[in-house]
């Protein structure tokens, strides 16, 4: 005869829910490594027009420089200038584009790639560079190949007002457009987390519609507020950077690659007494605690390292054949740790913890099911 006990563990109810249970288990374990990011891109948009916006187009050479000197690469960023100040008649400093009226740093320079210029900016080609609804014949340097794992920096700056940013002062892209614009990417998948960054007046209400997951947001200004031009050059004629973007590239030149300073500690650096504004930070949308979020995240590069023990010299080889000659062990050179090294062990850490968790709920959940009356 046998027991009731179990004959409840073994009924097909019982062993259905343990396979379910056990098959959501090997899910999250698996799944958990897949939800950390891989790669960084960035889309930096100027979307105003002439020689009098030349802070603006300084504004987005500031971010691209800044990227780039953090780790993305060329292939990873997507810039957009409405205009070309550097090449315009008035220019007293051809081919140049300063954003500091000493003109300490050069931001146009002879290492630049620009995807989209003048005319090509436009709210559809921005939305297309978002969503991936290319046409075919677009070439792969103006596409944003993202993918799941991707974290990306939106950056834009340009005149705008409450929940509209002009392009070339002909159109408008509203609050609205990018909302769906983001929605789309992540039904599409294209995006791990995004930080969405605006400097325009209200810039605060450009980020109000946002609804879809894991968007961190920032804006230079609140609805009913103006955002404000940092300082002018007199050899130049117009303003050459705003207050907000001045403010974000001064904190960002006291960062590396290796920087452990969080998107806590940028937003907590905001001085609207400085800035002549009130910036805002939106985060109902992240879902990480801005204290563990890097700068880095979004700002550097991301590359995947595998650790392999260093080529032996033949002198090496030929140690080694006697030794094995000799029935002895082999000794191991060790190295001092590196970066890369200290990043594999976490991450390795990491699973065996994971791994280890997912076994444990699952034996506490299979004693339960095995004293359950």
């Amino acid at each position: 005869m046998v027991d009731k006990d179990k004959q409840d563990i073994r009924s097909p109810t019982m062993l259905l829910f343990l396979h379910l249970l056990l098959l959501v288990v090997v899910v999250v374990v698996a799944g958990s490594d897949g939800a950390e990011h891989t790669n960084n891109w960035a889309v930096l948009v100027c979307s105003s027009r002439y020689w009098f916006n030349y802070r603006h187009m300084a504004n987005a050479l500031g971010m691209y420089r800044t990227v780039k000197r953090l780790g993305i690469p060329d292939s990873n960023i997507i810039l957009m200038l409405a205009d070309d100040a550097s090449c315009n008649p008035r220019n007293k400093f051809p081919a140049r584009v300063y954003a500091d009226r000493g003109r300490h740093i050069e931001l146009y320079g002879d290492n630049i790639e620009v995807d989209y210029r003048g005319y090509e900016v436009t709210v559809e080609n921005f939305i297309r560079v978002l969503t991936g609804r290319m046409d075919p014949s677009v070439p792969r340097s103006k596409r944003l190949l993202t993918d799941d794992r991707s974290n990306i920096f939106v950056y834009m700056t340009g005149h705008g007002g409450n929940e509209f940013l002009k392009f070339q002062d002909n159109e408008e892209i509203s609050a609205f457009d990018i909302a769906d614009a983001f929605e789309q990417m992540y039904q599409k998948k294209r995006y791990n987390e995004i930080f969405f960054m605006i400097d325009t007046c209200q810039a605060n209400s450009m980020y109000s519609k946002l609804y879809s997951p894991n968007i961190l947001a920032t804006g230079s200004s609140l609805v009913g507020e103006n955002s404000y031009s940092y300082e002018n050059d007199n050899d130049i004629g117009v303003a050459v950077i705003d207050s907000y973007t001045h403010h974000i590239l001064s904190y960002m030149e006291h960062i590396n690659k290796t920087s452990h300073l969080t998107m806590s500690d940028l937003f907590a650096s905001y001085d609207p007494s400085k800035i002549n504004s009130h910036p805002g930070v939106r985060t109902d949308l992240f879902n990480r605690p801005l204290s563990q979020t890097r700068i880095t995240d979004f700002f550097g590069g991301v590359s995947q390292v595998e650790v392999r023990p260093p080529p032996a010299s033949p002198n090496e080889h030929q140690h080694q054949h006697q030794q094995d000659q000799e029935h002895a062990p082999l000794p191991r050179r060790a190295g001092p740790p590196t970066l890369e090294s200290a990043d594999v062990t976490r991450t390795s850490v990491r699973r065996e913890v994971r791994a280890w968790g997912a076994v444990t709920i699952l034996a506490a959940l299979i004693g339960w099911a095995g004293t359950r009356k």
